[in-house]
């Protein structure tokens, strides 16, 4: 779990995971330079429970590329500490609240379904194709074999979707396994990688004109506001040569626009 100036909401986050009817082997904590209180917090958490890990970060402002770094550096903190080998690990943020089962039922799930690599529960009523980002749970014998790490570049959580599905597995939302939602969606990036993203991972231009349609016309998940912003920065991000901002792997990308375009054929025959 990632967080930044999370005072009013960290603990009720961590709490929620903390008394999960499946309660965590550990969990990891990473402070990005907090200004508040969200550090006398954790430390006060961490004298109660001793599976919780806190990592602090120096205050270097807001930084979205950060996130993913982040999840390397609890991923390495797991090495070093020797903690426990999981069977998953589940991303969780700041501003998310889990119902007490939600683990179990989410756990329950993946052990009798094997080929599923990927699998999130649900915050609202909406009809989504893939698995949340927090409240991910990711199996661990697919990720350690295909990554160790996440890529640290944009759309790194698509990105592991995307090789999941091409080495065979499948993904899913358990809409029975709930969560909350307590900050507004893309509120401090204005939805800059929901678009640049889908350059860097080879979107097709219909598939991203189509999604566009979908959230602008619906106003959900992201608003219209965010629809406009999600296609602008499709449209006009220029990528770099390397590093956060830049294109992933041909192979990536030409399998991303193949399962995009069996998706399009397959809606085009519906109709």
């Amino acid at each position: 779990m990632t967080c930044r100036n999370s005072e009013t909401i960290i603990e009720k986050a961590i709490l929620s995971l903390y008394n999960q009817t499946i309660q965590p082997d550990y969990i990891i904590v990473i402070d990005d330079g907090s200004t508040d209180k969200t550090g006398v917090i954790l430390n006060d958490l961490s004298k109660k429970m001793d599976n919780l890990f806190i990592m602090t970060n120096p205050d270097l402002g807001y930084d979205i590329s950060r996130v993913v770094k982040n999840w390397n550096k609890a991923i390495e903190l797991r090495g070093i500490k020797n903690l426990k080998e999981t069977d998953y690990h589940m991303i969780g943020t700041d501003d998310t609240i889990y119902e007490k089962d939600y683990a179990e039922k989410i756990i329950s799930f993946m052990d009798k379904n094997k080929d599923y690599a990927i699998v999130s529960g649900n915050f609202d009523d909406n009809d989504y194709s893939t698995p949340r980002g927090a409240g991910r749970f990711i199996r661990h014998s697919f990720f350690n074999k295909e990554y160790k790490r996440y890529p640290e570049k944009m759309g790194y959580e698509s990105a592991i979707l995307i090789i999941s599905r091409k080495n065979g597995f499948k993904d899913t939302i358990l809409n029975e396994a709930r969560y909350d939602h307590t900050r507004p969606l893309g509120q401090n990036h204005h939805f800059y990688e929901f678009g640049a993203s889908m350059r860097t991972l080879g979107y097709h231009p219909i598939f991203a004109l189509g999604r566009f349609f979908l959230y602008f016309s619906t106003n959900k998940p992201i608003g219209r506001i965010g629809a406009i912003y999600m296609l602008y920065h499709y449209i006009f991000y220029k990528p770099k040569q390397d590093g956060y901002d830049s294109m992933y792997p041909k192979e990536i990308r030409r399998f991303t626009r193949k399962i995009q375009m069996d998706k399009i054929k397959s809606i085009v025959k519906l109709g």
